[in-house]
Parts: structure tokens; C-alpha cells; sequence
């Protein structure tokens, strides 16, 4: 697997602040955000300069009941071609529930939601993520996820379910140690020991992000600086293995570019940190000399009682690295074989994933075993990113409606699902507003009339829509 170095997520909002950055080797992209025959200019440039493009997944629910796509397959490889990326990324979680497995209404989380660590899970995905990798033209890396609810039953831990995967499809590891932090506040899982549990070898690189803590529960909003916990959770991984690659993702409320880049210069110092401290501790059980080679901390800007100088470049690829041995070889391409999941195991799966979402975005009752307010959490954290997408896919519905778009989405989402993407979402959002005779102003109704048309290339929905609409929303609720 290919060195990276550090890097950044890649998001319009930020695009020329990343570009400027210095000694920049790699960014990320939303594969869902592009498209693969017309790149934005951005990212051709930085391609030019010979910065490494990485285009990482949402929407596959590799983690579902049902089997891949084959059409987001398709995509998501034609997006790692087009970006000459060495690997692509996506998340073991599951997206959509429900459907012709369950005999259920397909439902949309619209959110990466946990995977049950079960044995049916494991055989599920197992199976899915070899069908992904025989699709795919370049290697696969799997992100774990942060979760704000746990499943009732599980049978292994985080680092036993990703080792198991490692070892049966021979996949790579995105370790998110934000992810491992979050974990530990919401569920009690302590991440030093999902890293000992973790084949670190499989590690193709390593997310970090901030996140902020309300009333007990931590929230994993890529929108606040990287917080000490998550950066010693980052310290306590790289005291382990030397990785391939270190990337900050920022996702809202952008800083400065001048924070962003000190953002990076703390992440990388901490991983040179723990890497001459590594070698250190190698040296000693060898017997040999204890003292760090001369320059060597200086050469790497690690951290010391003075302020190290500062240097543009921000790598800890094969130019900065200080652990002295070769990098972790690659996973085994032989990987244990294993049986498929039966059919059985991925309605299993498929009915209890659908239970869940369906509590979740439809209002129905929890299912046996969770926790009822966390589940409330989490039902209104999809209800508030649902609005926040809807409101940048569809800028002009918060125009039109004011200060009443968000209270309005709010009350519409509590018991109307997502059933498709979120330009769908938008127009039955609207569409539900016109039914209900509002917005209350005239000239704002007006305005949301002509925008749905504009977009639908409908008639205002009449007493026909009205009843098959209530009626379809009726049998979601069931």
C-alpha cells in the first residue's frame, strides 16, 4: 500500500485554502460529490501538482442486508479511475433498511448507522465486501464508524470484528480515531483496546476530526478543532505502527486556512513524535544506544522544549519517516476462505436493521433492547443533518421560507422517512408544505409553487396525491 503522508479532506468550501496549503501530498474527496467525467478544477490542479486524490464512499451500506449495488459499484470505480487514486474508501455501516428482502418499505437513513457486531452481521458483510472487491479496480479500505447507539446482543468486540474481517476478505483498515474516542464516550468501549485487538498491518491510513461533547453524549461533527482526546488516541495508535497515511477531515464551519494548517502541523508532530519514541524503545531492547540520532528531531520537526522551526512540508511518508524498519507489508490477497451468509442470516440481518431505522426516521416503537433515549438522540441528529443537507441541495427552500424552513423540515421528518436521496427529499418537503395549503404568505407559497414545478415538471399535487401520499405514509408507520 502506497505512503500518503498527511493530508486533508477535500470540500468545496475550502477548496482554494487547500490548495495553498503547504507541502500538501494528499487530500480525500466525497466520491458522492463528484462526478467522474467533469472533476472539479480544483482537484485537477492539485492532481497536476502530483497531490494524491483518495475518493471516499457514503452510500453504499456495505454493511446491509442487501447485496452491493452494482450500479454505485460502477461509479465509485469510475470515480477512482478518473482521480488515478491508489485506493478507494468506504464505511462498515449500514445506509437503507427495509425493501423486497423484508417485505418492508425501503427506507433511507440519509447517515452511516452502526452494524450489529453479530456472527450473521459479520458473514453479511464479509460477503458484501468481496463482492465490492471484485468490482472495484482498485483495493478497498474500510472506515469503522462512531456510533451514538449500541446494539442489544453483541457477540464480539470492535478490534474482534475488524480483525475477523481483515482475516476473512484480506480488506484494508480506515481507523478514524475520532470514531474511537466517540465510541468511548457514548458506549463505553475503550479504544487502547480495540487498537491491541486491531491488525494493524491492514491500517491503509487514519482519520482524524473534532467533535463536541453535549448533556453526556459525543457528537462526531467534523465542524470543531480536533480535540486532545482524539489526538491521544492518534498517539496511542501511532505508538503501535507507523501509518501510511494521517488525514484531517473538516466538514462545516471552516476555520481560517491558517488554523487548518496548524491543525496539520499538531497531527503530524504527534505521529513523529510517538515514531522516535518507538525507535527509542527499539534501540533499548536491542541494547543498543538510547540516544536519538543526532538531527533527528530536528530534521522532522518534532516536538522539543523549543518551538521547532517551521517547514512547509507536512509529510510522514518515505521522506519523514523515523521508525527505522519498513513500513507494515501488505494484508495476505489469500484470505481464510469462509462460507457465504445463507439467506437466512441476511433477512436476519435485514429485519433487524429494519426494525431499527424505522424507529428511527418513521416514528415507530424501539425495538427490544435499546435504549430509548439515545435512540431519541440519534433520531433527531438524522432529523437535524437531513435539514442541513436539504438546505445546501436546495438552497432556495431556506430563502423562501425564512426563519420556518428548520422548525417546518423538523416537524416533517419526524415521521416522513427519506425514501430516496436528498434532491427527493427536498421536493417531497415541499410538496408536503403546498398540500398543507403553506407557507401561510401568499407570495412565499407562490414562490415554493413555481420552484416545485420548476423541478418536478408537475401540476401542484391535487386531492388524487393527497390520498396516496397519506396512504403510503400510513403503511411506513406500520
Amino acid at each position: 500500500m502506497a505512503e500518503l503522508g498527511i493530508g486533508i479532506g477535500w470540500r468545496p468550501e475550502i477548496a482554494e485554502a487547500v490548495e495553498a496549503l503547504p507541502g500538501l501530498d494528499w487530500v480525500e474527496v466525497v466520491a458522492e460529490n463528484i462526478c467522474a467525467d467533469h472533476l472539479p478544477d480544483s482537484l485537477t490542479r492539485l492532481r497536476e501538482r502530483g497531490v494524491t486524490v483518495v475518493p471516499h464512499g457514503v452510500s453504499l451500506g456495505l454493511g446491509g442486508a442487501d447485496r452491493p449495488d452494482p450500479a454505485r459499484l460502477a461509479a465509485l470505480g469510475e470515480k477512482a479511475v478518473a482521480l488515478g487514486a491508489p485506493l478507494v474508501t468506504e464505511h462498515i455501516a449500514f445506509v437503507r433498511a427495509g425493501g423486497p428482502l423484508t417485505a418492508s418499505p425501503l427506507l433511507e437513513a440519509g447517515h452511516l448507522l452502526p452494524v450489529p457486531r453479530t456472527r450473521d452481521a459479520l458473514d453479511v458483510l464479509c460477503e458484501n465486501v468481496r463482492i465490492a472487491q471484485d468490482a472495484l479496480p482498485v483495493p478497498l479500505a474500510l472506515e469503522n464508524i462512531a456510533a451514538l447507539i449500541a446494539w442489544p446482543g453483541e457477540e464480539l468486540t470492535e478490534g474482534q470484528f475488524l480483525a475477523e474481517l481483515v482475516e476473512r476478505t484480506g480488506v484494508r483498515l480506515l481507523i478514524d480515531v475520532a470514531n474511537l474516542h466517540t465510541n468511548r464516550v457514548n458506549r463505553g468501549e475503550d479504544p487502547a483496546k480495540a487498537l491491541s485487538e486491531l491488525p494493524v498491518e491492514a491500517i491503509a491510513y487514519v482519520h482524524v476530526a473534532g467533535g463536541v461533547e453535549r448533556d453526556g453524549v459525543w457528537h462526531d461533527t467534523h465542524a470543531h478543532p480536533v480535540p486532545r482526546p482524539v489526538l491521544d488516541v492518534l498517539a496511542d495508535l501511532a505508538s503501535r505502527v507507523s501509518p501510511p497515511g494521517v488525514l484531517l477531515e473538516r466538514d462545516d464551519d471552516f476555520p481560517p486556512a491558517e488554523e487548518l494548517e496548524e491543525e496539520l502541523e499538531v497531527i503530524r508532530e504527534t505521529v513523529i513524535r510517538e515514531a522516535i519514541i518507538r525507535e527509542t524503545v527499539a534501540r533499548e531492547a536491542v541494547g543498543a544506544s538510547t540516544e536519538v540520532p543526532v538531527g533527528t528531531a530536528h530534521r522532522h520537526g518534532a516536538l522539543s522544549s523549543a518551538p521547532a522551526p517551521r517547514r512547509a512540508p507536512l509529510l510522514i511518508g518515505a521522506g519523514a519517516r523515523v521508525s527505522g524498519g519498513p513500513m507494515p507489508s501488505p494484508v495476505a490477497t489469500t484470505p481464510a476462505p469462509a462460507p457465504a451468509p445463507d439467506e437466512g442470516a441476511r433477512q436476519r440481518v435485514g429485519l433487524a436493521q429494519a426494525a431499527l431505522l424505522s424507529a428511527l426516521v418513521a416514528g415507530t416503537p424501539a425495538p427490544e433492547g435499546f435504549d430509548s433515549r439515545r435512540l431519541g438522540v440519534q433520531s433527531r441528529a438524522l432529523a437535524a443533518k437531513r435539514a442541513g443537507v436539504v438546505a445546501k441541495v436546495a438552497p432556495e427552500l431556506p430563502e423562501i421560507l425564512g426563519k420556518g424552513f428548520r422548525p417546518a423540515f423538523l416537524a416533517y421528518a419526524r415521521t416522513r422517512p427519506m425514501t430516496g436521496g436528498y434532491r427527493r427529499d427536498a421536493l417531497d418537503f415541499a410538496e408536503h408544505l403546498l398540500l398543507a395549503d403553506r407557507p401561510e404568505d401568499p407570495a412565499a407559497r407562490r414562490r415554493l409553487t413555481e420552484w416545485w414545478q420548476d423541478r418536478s415538471g408537475s401540476r401542484p399535487p391535487g386531492r388524487a396525491a393527497r390520498l396516496a401520499r397519506a396512504a403510503r405514509h400510513a403503511l411506513v408507520r406500520r
